[in-house]
């Protein structure tokens, strides 16, 4: 695992931005696995500029969604699919048949799941997947859990990935139940590229990087990956004794 700890949001948003951007010029049939949240905006605000500089095309890349809430119509503000389109997919021109998400609304949630990962596998598996971390060490919505998640799945939302959420609906209750990604599925990415900024991070960021590995805080997994890079700003990494 190698950590870089760069000066603020800006900087980790140009470097990641630029890391997925020759990752795409070097496959441009790329799959990558995308994150929402507040932390790949910049990210995503980078690879922009740079698509409309004409400096690279994502017309044959694949994208594969980390989670998406449950009773949330696809098309509500608050969807991550409406935040994937708002914050990238309108602005780049990645085909609308490549984007790929879990369907919260499913009624036949494991089938819904194995049709998840059928469809990664059958895409030849993610080449470089993008997380943030949540409060309490999740990826994903993968909460502290007894044991590690293997693949797709539907998990209850723990209180305070509610409480951390919820000001973002004004309009309906925010869900209580999410489709995500397994760490399992995470991990079988070949490269990942996590992002943590904000003093809030802090403990998360502790634990996953110097705690024992455990499914109590699930990113503590990705110490067992080959290939994982993280990136912090100063105020995330500001308790890490190393």
């Amino acid at each position: 695992m190698r950590v870089y700890i760069l000066e603020n949001e800006a900087a980790i948003g140009k470097a990641v931005g630029d890391l997925i951007c020759e990752a795409v010029i070097s496959k441009p049939d790329i799959v990558l696995g995308l994150a929402t949240g507040m932390s790949p905006i910049p990210s995503y605000e980078r690879m922009i500029a740079r698509y409309r500089a004409g400096e690279l095309s994502f017309a044959r890349v694949s994208t594969f969604n980390l989670d998406e809430y449950c009773d949330l119509p696809r098309e509500h503000k608050n969807s991550f699919y409406s935040f994937m389109r708002q914050n990238l997919f309108s602005h780049v021109d990645l085909p609308p048949e490549r984007i790929h998400f879990l369907d919260g609304g499913a009624a036949d949630e494991a089938a819904e799941c194995a049709r998840y990962e059928a469809a990664i596998e059958a895409a030849g598996g993610i080449d470089l997947q993008l997380l943030g971390i949540g409060r309490n060490g999740h990826i994903g919505f993968n909460e502290p859990a007894a044991h590690f998640t293997i693949s797709s799945y539907k998990t209850a939302l723990a209180p305070s990935t509610i409480a951390a959420n919820s000001r973002f609906f004004s309009d309906v209750p925010m869900p209580r139940h999410a489709m995500t990604m397994g760490v399992g599925s995470i991990l079988r990415s070949r490269r990942i590229v996590l992002i943590a900024t904000g003093s809030a991070k802090a403990d998360a960021v502790k634990t996953m990087l110097e705690g024992e590995v455990s499914p109590r805080c699930p990113a503590t997994a990705l110490r067992e990956h080959p290939d994982a890079a993280i990136y912090l700003d100063p105020a995330a990494a500001a308790l890490l004794d190393k």
